[in-house]
């Protein structure tokens, strides 16, 4: 027999193990495939980019692995957590375990899910191994940070916080809203838009910003994972390629899909812009910087230009997000100080040097709409009277962000948008969130809004304290960084030492 070819020998290594059922009616055995009114004429012609079969894909994740232990337990070893840039820089490590590595979990269970629900043997097998990447994330994640939980604060209740806690709401009801859609909306909204999107600008950007605060671990861990990110986003430009091409009634319902999940995705990334331009005491790159190299240069002039071939046109509000990245990290960071006594994270204001490094990186706006606000803040605390703000916040029923965002071209007005429903009225922060609800209200007027189970007397009582002690915060776990428990054992670490901790706090 000739020589079999490299895509002829993986088929028989994969596909030809699948079998197709005699006695059961295919609907009966892949039941969730057809109620989103996508058609399927030939599930033979899914194309496996990076044919893996499961002996490889072991043995290259198994050599990740044992790279990214050996840098924990050098890093461990050593007392790595004291060469940081700054304590500060672990509240970015905070939000990272407490918002991201759940929807790591939450995208393993549903992926392996999807290895059984789908019916052709191509997408089987890649969501298996989706499944099994999206662990692995979880697991090397959890043992990086368990690390910096033998020293800082806000690290030791996540899993329960991501269920309970209010800015993690906002990651929470992504994923919530994914895995309730069917499975073709799913691979749009995890391995298209997710991955794309969000998983670019903090594998890759945010991930150098550790290395550069001197966080070799979350480094390693970030790059491994950025490997894999890479297959699950070819898997998401695969599913919507094959989607496409088995039927055009597919294009309108894809593109409907595309035009909802980059506005969710991109409301998620909110987090990140805070995380990148306010939480690196050292900074590497900007928001702004990221969002027009990962977004606009790699989505938008790359991408879209491929897929405009199959009649899918760029996301509906993009132009009102690209608008935005003048605004956006400054608007949430802003949000966070005020609010951070009920949160597991520290917050204080910029020094003037990180003032005047965003100034350069935002010459149009920060001077302008952001710098006074800083600078006052600073002064407050100076004289003892460092605010936050008590009342609860509305929050929008969609990306359940609170209502911080502007006017499209009006950066010192609120935008607020509203529905009613069924006799209910419903506020959203933006044209795309309200969008997205007047599709699919019946979908979203049953979301878990943190502000409104508070008044509810759902989280534990009335009062702060009770919320905060149903959240499962401690003290030191949130509010004022300066005089923080973190703050005082950074300085008692470093005494002696010749290092200037005077920056931040003295």
């Amino acid at each position: 027999m000739a020589k079999m070819s490299m895509k002829a020998r993986y088929s028989a290594l994969t596909r030809d193990l699948a079998w197709e059922p005699s006695y059961v009616e295919p609907e009966r055995v892949f039941p969730h495939t057809t109620f989103e009114g996508i058609t399927i004429h030939d599930w033979s012609k899914w194309e496996d980019p990076f044919r893996l079969t499961v002996d490889a894909y072991y043995k290259y994740q198994a050599e990740k692995d044992k790279r990214l232990y050996a840098v924990l337990e050098g890093f461990a070893q050593s007392q790595g957590h004291l060469t940081l840039s700054d304590a500060r820089y672990v509240n970015a490590m905070k939000i990272f375990l407490q918002g991201v590595t759940p929807l790591e979990y939450a995208a393993h269970r549903h992926f392996a899910y999807l290895g059984r629900h789908l019916n052709g043997p191509g997408p089987r097998f890649a969501a298996l191994c989706q499944s099994v990447d999206e662990l692995r994330h979880t697991q090397t994640e959890i043992h990086t940070l368990s690390n910096y939980n033998k020293y800082y604060s806000g690290l030791h209740n996540w899993s329960e916080q991501f269920d309970r806690v209010w800015y993690l709401s906002v990651p929470k009801s992504f994923f919530d809203d994914a895995v309730s859609a069917g499975p073709f909306e799913f691979l749009i909204s995890i391995s298209f838009a997710f991955e794309y999107l969000l998983t670019n600008l903090l594998f890759v950007p945010f991930m150098s910003g550790a290395s550069f605060n001197g966080d070799l671990p979350s480094m390693t861990f970030g790059f491994s994972a950025q490997s894999d990110e890479s297959r699950h986003m070819t898997l998401g430009l695969e599913a919507i390629k094959f989607l496409l091409e088995q039927d055009e009634a597919n294009v309108p319902i894809v593109q409907g899909w595309i035009d909802k999940w980059f506005w969710r995705g991109y409301r998620l990334t909110s987090l990140v812009a805070a995380m990148l331009d306010y939480m690196l005491p050292k900074k590497v790159m900007s928001w702004k910087e990221s969002f027009e190299l990962y977004f606009e240069k790699q989505m938008l002039e790359g991408l879209f230009p491929d897929l405009a071939y199959y009649g899918i046109r760029p996301p509906l509000h993009v132009e009102e997000a690209r608008a935005e990245k003048e605004l956006l990290s400054h608007q949430v960071a802003w949000t966070l100080y005020q609010f951070s006594f009920a949160a597991a994270f520290t917050t204080t204001t910029p020094t003037s040097e990180e003032l005047d490094w965003m100034s350069a990186q935002y010459p149009e706006t920060f001077d302008k709409f952001f710098r006074s606000n800083w600078e006052k803040a600073a002064r407050m605390a100076e004289d003892g009277k460092r605010f936050f703000f008590q009342g609860l916040p509305q929050l929008c029923q969609t990306c359940q962000v609170p209502m911080l965002f502007t006017e499209p071209g009006d950066p010192e007005t609120i935008c607020q948008r509203s529905s009613d429903y069924r006799g209910e009225h419903y506020n959203f922060c933006s044209d795309g969130c309200k969008w997205i609800f007047d599709r699919e209200p019946e979908k979203y007027v049953q979301a878990w809004l943190p502000v409104h189970q508070i008044y509810q007397g759902n989280c534990g009582g009335p009062s702060v304290p009770e919320v905060l002690a149903w959240y499962g915060l401690q003290d030191g776990d949130g509010g004022e960084y300066v005089g923080s428990r973190d703050h005082k054992n950074w300085r008692d670490w470093h005494a002696g030492a010749g290092v200037d901790t005077a920056k931040v706090g003295g």
